[in-house]
């Protein structure tokens, strides 16, 4: 059983969808909601969390909307991505911290402040989300230091969420 509370779960309405649309498109480059497709908000711990068809496939971070790993898979994204070397992916789907060396590639897009998804250089699956502290440039050069506040992985509650249903 996973250890995430979820609570207050409530329907949006087509209008509400449709600005979460906009939002995860310009964000992400993928568009995710197929109309009429059931749509419920969240509150949990941490976050607001977002399920499509009873899935958890999005979260609502600090204002900002975002897909999950898992909706992530479900819908492949083109933009807000970096790329991390096969030696980095055990720390990354462990929750660790994304460091600025273990970067091979990243979105030049992003900024300090935005969420971004970590995939790793040999399959191109994605491993977590996370916060980004530097921008995608300078992600680019592999600056040493932390690059990426981790928010969400492979394997952690929010994953284990549609796993207990």
């Amino acid at each position: 059983m996973s250890d995430i509370r979820i609570r207050k779960r409530h329907r949006l309405r087509e209008k509400e969808i449709k600005v979460l649309d906009e939002e995860l498109r310009s964000r992400l480059g993928v568009e995710v909601f197929v109309p009429g497709e059931a749509v419920d908000r969240a509150e949990s711990t941490e976050f607001d969390v977002l399920f499509i068809n009873n899935q958890v496939q999005g979260i609502i971070y600090q204002g900002k909307a975002f897909l999950t790993v898992r909706g992530l898979l479900k819908h492949p994204a083109s933009k807000a991505y970096v790329v991390v070397d096969m030696g980095a992916v055990p720390f990354v789907t462990k929750g660790a911290d994304v460091m600025g060396p273990g970067i091979v590639d990243a979105d030049p897009a992003i900024a300090p402040g935005d969420l971004v998804w970590i995939k790793d250089v040999k399959n191109g699956r994605p491993l977590a989300i996370g916060e980004a502290l530097i921008s995608g440039d300078q992600m680019r050069t592999r600056s040493p230091g932390k690059a990426i506040n981790s928010i969400h992985h492979v394997a952690d509650k929010l994953w284990k969420v549609d796993e207990d249903q």
